[in-house]
């Protein structure tokens, strides 16, 4: 299916590739390079380098996985059973001259025994070293605050540190052979292109989940304890949690019994199991029950209780179309009303329901209009992507029937998909808001966008640089008819690659904005171009009937010059610039110190730097607040306002929003004395709101003084 599938015919034959297979699942399994040795590798690519991708047409590959994984256990189990000796043995002297890699992706495998025991020696002191400090500081901020200590019934570091380790152990162990297989045969697949990969049945049952924004369980958040329970950290409000009303914030689930059944044989010990693994248990068909052995927040030791609650169906709200509108009232007293669309992602329901984004997005729309307003914000940041047919139907909402994207397949042939509206829904001014982790449909929304002229694209200094489709597979129809096709899993492979109508393909450079916003991800190793075996970018003719808008229009200069003026001026953007130029000297370096006082003063220096920040921040922050109530109104809008018809609610920003989900409060994080952004604008989208309202003002004025170029004159 690989070899038959797969957009890039030109890469190596898949009998060429076994030294890569290798590499990519050795990779995946020891990412940081600390636990296999030289000799280790040495062995594997003795006895399956070149033989990988023969022993899997022969159906033999399993004893090269399993013979790994066994290893890989091995190694495990030795390093953590150092570790427990290290700490039991008190062996860490922190006034010596010591340093450990902070990134080890680039480093050498240890070369035997001895020197992976000292690079481990120095993992487990880093760990050691790391929390200590972490609780002296937080120790120091609840002194200052008058707040309890934290840590009076805490474990001790070193114990912290020990079952931190053990999780890691028992999650290592608690696999079967269909979980290696799913591991070896994703590393097989990533060897193609970093998206293409195998997904268990399990894997696929939750991609679908996410994709049409809505699953059947409890409707609770779960978090892994390093003492080997699940604690839960948040409940869906009106969930079925939530309406049974036994379950609690921070209470802590040790054993599951799926079915109900009430025998004592069928309640299943989660203790240090994987949260997918505890999270599959929990979940199950609608209407059903299940049963949940719970240690009660705030009991008394070793008190537990059971709870049952019947699953239902759970919207993931947060991850839901949202929209808000900014009124601004400028010195001479004119009004500007700014709509702000957020998508997190591009969801739909591929099983033939009716969730769609795109559905969303056009009720949310089409009340702004009804709203009168004068600018439009779409927010795509941290908006992953998603169904490609969404990005088709929304970019219509903005422009004429127009190509969108270009879809090029595994024999070349390129395929235009255009918008269907002959007339946009809404044709004012409009900014998009990206970054770097906005992807593949987000891209082609925002590239198609840019290409046409439409909107100005506002945000870090480009995109993720996703711009490769993948389609799921279903490999159980490939298997003989007697088979067990159940298990089988999918294929989601990468079949063709898409380009903006412009004919630049998105992969790997991304979206670059026309007015770009520093960001520390600019210090940082975020995008495709960072991914192994990305495919390159390049590009091909312009669309047919491709014929943007005059780019005049967007006043793209003035723009640019007005959003620099702002941005020297900015305080927040000049913290901004000053943590990049710190973060990239940091990862060139790359070395942490184990210097008890050398890490010490790091940390004092980067606190009293944080401490002037936030000094200078509250009196800024101060003013700006009361500017902003001034001269700005908020009002909420959401999916079920919309549905309800009910009227603009205004909202206080500063107040704390509603959330669709209860979530247990982090002690430690209350102790963050950093103010919060005035009317809960960040930088940047404090920014695009700038630049929308000066695009608003701009596009006014040329209007009364007939400047604007016509939208028939292209």
């Amino acid at each position: 299916m690989l070899q038959n599938s797969h957009f890039d015919r030109s890469r190596q034959p898949f009998k060429e590739l076994s030294d890569d297979f290798l590499a990519t699942y050795l990779r995946d399994l020891d990412y940081g390079r600390v636990y296999f040795t030289q000799s280790d590798i040495d062995r594997f690519d003795k006895e399956y380098g070149d033989r990988l991708s023969q022993m899997l047409l022969e159906k033999d590959s399993m004893r090269a996985a399993l013979d790994i994984y066994k290893t890989f256990v091995e190694r495990v189990e030795k390093r953590v059973a150092d570790g427990q000796e290290m700490l039991k043995n008190d062996a860490f002297d922190f006034t010596k001259e010591e340093s450990v890699m902070r990134s080890r992706k680039e480093a050498a495998w240890p070369k035997d025994e001895a020197e992976a025991t000292e690079l481990w020696r120095k993992q487990i002191k880093e760990a050691l070293l790391s929390e200590t400090l972490r609780r002296e500081m937080v120790v120091k901020l609840a002194k200052e605050q008058n707040k309890e200590d934290l840590f009076k019934d805490e474990r001790d570091p070193k114990e912290k540190i020990l079952l931190r380790y053990e999780r890691f152990l028992h999650s290592v162990k608690d696999v079967d052979d269909a979980d290696i297989a799913a591991y070896f045969l994703s590393a097989v697949a990533k060897t193609f292109d970093p998206h293409t990969d195998y997904l268990s049945f399990r894997q696929m049952e939750r991609f679908r989940d996410g994709m049409r924004n809505q699953l059947v369980g409890i409707g609770a958040l779960l978090q892994a304890e390093e003492d080997g329970a699940t604690k839960i950290m948040g409940i869906v409000v009106g969930g079925p949690a939530d309406r049974a009303g036994e379950l609690k914030l921070n209470d802590r689930v040790v054993a599951v019994d799926p079915l109900n059944s009430g025998r004592p044989e069928d309640l299943v010990d989660i203790m240090f199991m994987k949260i997918d693994k505890v999270v599959e248990l929990i979940r199950g068909k609608e209407n059903t029950e299940v049963r949940l052995k719970v240690e009660p927040a705030g009991g008394l030791p070793g008190e537990t209780t059971m709870v049952v609650i019947k699953r239902g169906k759970v919207e993931l709200k947060d991850e839901q179309a949202s929209a808000e509108l900014i009124e601004r009232t400028g010195p001479d007293g004119s009004k500007q009303r700014i709509g702000v669309i957020t998508l997190p992602s591009f969801y739909a329901d591929f099983d033939g329901g009716t969730t769609r984004c795109s559905l969303d997005i056009e009720k949310l729309l089409r009340r702004l209009m009804v709203e009168k307003i004068d600018g439009l914000i779409l927010d795509l940041r941290s908006n992953g992507g998603g169904a490609l047919e969404e990005v088709r139907r929304m970019t219509g909402f903005f422009t004429k029937r127009q190509p969108v994207v270009q879809v090029k397949n595994t024999l070349g042939q390129v395929q235009v998909k255009e918008s269907e509206n002959r007339r946009p829904i809404y044709d004012g001014p409009m900014v998009v808001m990206t970054d770097k982790s906005s992807a593949s449909a987000s891209e082609i929304l925002a590239g198609a966008l840019q290409d046409e002229n439409r909107a100005v694209i506002v945000g870090e200094s480009s995109t993720f640089g996703k711009g490769t489709v993948q389609q799921p597979m279903d490999i159980g129809r490939q298997m003989p008819f007697f088979a067990d096709r159940e298990k089988a899993g999918n294929l989601k492979v990468t079949i063709q690659k898409f380009y903006r109508p412009s004919g630049s393909s998105t992969q790997n450079l991304g979206v670059v904005p026309d007015v770009i916003l520093p960001s520390l991800t600019d210090a940082l190793e975020i995008g495709e171009s960072y991914l192994d075996h990305a495919l390159d970018h390049d590009i091909i003719r312009p669309a047919p009937g491709f014929d943007p808008l005059p780019k005049a229009n967007l006043f793209l200069p003035r723009l640019k010059e007005l959003s620099s003026e702002r941005l020297d001026k900015s305080k927040d953007f000049a913290y901004i610039i000053e943590d990049v130029s710190k973060e990239r000297s940091r990862r060139r370096e790359n070395q942490v110190s184990l210097n008890l006082e050398k890490r010490r003063t790091e940390l004092e220096d980067a606190d009293e730097r944080q401490r002037v920040r936030n000094e200078e921040r509250r009196k800024r922050f101060a003013e700006v607040a009361k500017r902003d109530a001034s001269q700005m109104k908020f009002y909420e809008l959401s999916l079920d306002a919309v549905e309800a018809q009910a009227p603009l609610k205004q909202v206080d920003p500063s107040d704390e929003k509603s959330d669709y989900m209860r979530r247990a409060k982090d002690k430690t994080a209350e102790l963050d004395t950093t103010p919060e952004w005035p009317s809960r604008l960040d930088p940047f989208k404090r920014e695009a709101l700038a630049v929308t309202a000066d695009l608003v003002e701009i596009t006014r004025n040329a209007k009364m003084a007939g400047m604007l170029k016509s939208s028939e004159s292209r």
